[in-house]
């Protein structure tokens, strides 16, 4: 396999200098299993494990390969096997905060260029969904697009395509059909030679079929939705990467039902730059929007300038991140003390062992 084809880039090159001096060479993460992984190399597509050393050294979730990441191997072409020794930076990485009570964060997708953000036409659309990844997208350092697809069920193009531009302002809004083919042509543009984009949205948007048309054949699965409310089944149920031919590397991902945020305030603002530039004209700095006098975002909202469901998921994106931000503290002086624990206990045992001798 041809690197450049598989996304390798120049920084990733410098970044590798040190691993190649001990004789590794470069891999990309195609997919990711329960316990290995499978990785894409100049010496083709090899079954890999990560190093024991690496397991040992590694602190939190985010130290393990994800699927797009560039990972450091001893390949075995022989077996079809390599062992992972190292994670090269990413260049960026959509992430969420992983399911349930637990603060970590779960890598998503590496080394994206381009977020597909992809949403049904039909009876699951839902603006406030699209401003949630958006703010997600925003804080992965990839470029965001808006794909509405089943644009063939659609009674209302035209307002719904005004109603997304409100919330995604200055991106590209592209409405497709997977269906019928109609505007699919307008996505092959991104994906392009060295270029990575990934497919990321809600289950039954028809992300997979999206992939299945820029590819020319039928390599991923995929289900009927139910009529009822357009929900999809979990068909993709892998993240995994997949090269196009004539150049160009996609990233299929499972339907996220369930999107906790991972970002911070400067992808909150980024999502909702319209909230953040009336804000600026507030009278108070620390202006909380709400009965203060001389509040810009107030004036919009009663003026119709700013909707109030807009305003409303803003606020509420907010204290989400605002309780991630308390959650990543606390988590934070709790291994602190975690790690002060461990190593008092060991200095004791040290000591014991020294007045014994």
């Amino acid at each position: 396999m041809d690197l450049h084809e598989l996304g390798w880039q120049p920084a990733f090159s410098q970044a590798f200098d040190e691993q190649a001096e001990a004789g590794l060479v470069p891999a990309r993460v195609a997919r990711q299993n329960r316990h290995n992984y499978v990785v894409f190399a100049e010496a083709g597509a090899l079954a890999a494990e990560v190093s024991g050393k690496m397991r040992d050294e590694a602190q939190a979730r985010t130290d393990f390969p994800a699927v797009g990441d560039w990972v450091a191997i001893a390949a075995r072409p022989d077996e079809g096997a390599a062992t992972i020794h190292a994670l090269l930076p990413r260049k960026s990485h959509f992430s969420r905060k992983v399911a349930g009570v637990t603060t970590e964060e779960q890598v998503v997708a590496a080394n994206v260029d381009t977020v597909f953000l992809v949403s049904g036409l039909d009876h699951d659309f839902n603006l406030r969904r699209i401003e949630r990844y958006l703010t997600l997208a925003w804080n992965s350092g990839a470029l965001p697009v808006i794909v509405l697809n089943k644009a063939d069920l659609c009674d209302d193009l035209e307002g719904r395509l005004v109603a997304v531009e409100a919330v995604a302002m200055g991106l590209d809004i592209l409405p497709v059909s997977a269906a019928t083919g109609e505007g699919v042509e307008a996505l092959r543009a991104y994906v392009a030679p060295g270029q990575t984009v990934a497919f990321l949205g809600s289950s039954g948007v028809g992300k997979s079929t999206l992939v299945n048309r820029l590819l020319g054949e039928e390599r991923m699965a995929t289900t009927d939705v139910r009529e009822d409310d357009s929900r999809g089944r979990h068909t993709t149920t892998f993240r995994e990467l997949i090269l196009v031919p004539g150049g160009g590397v996609m990233i299929d991902t499972p339907g996220m039902r369930e999107l906790q945020l991972w970002a911070d305030e400067e992808s909150l603002s980024a999502a909702f730059a319209d909230i953040e530039t009336l804000a600026a004209g507030c009278h108070f700095r620390d202006c909380a929007h709400d009965t203060e006098p001389g509040c810009a975002v107030r004036a919009a909202l009663e003026a119709g300038d700013l909707d109030e469901r807009r305003f409303q998921s803003y606020l509420k994106l907010k204290r989400e991140l605002e309780r991630l931000a308390r959650r990543q503290t606390e988590a934070g002086r709790y291994e602190e003390r975690q790690r002060d624990k461990a190593f008092g206990k060991m200095y004791k045992e040290v000591m014991k062992h020294h007045r014994k001798r």
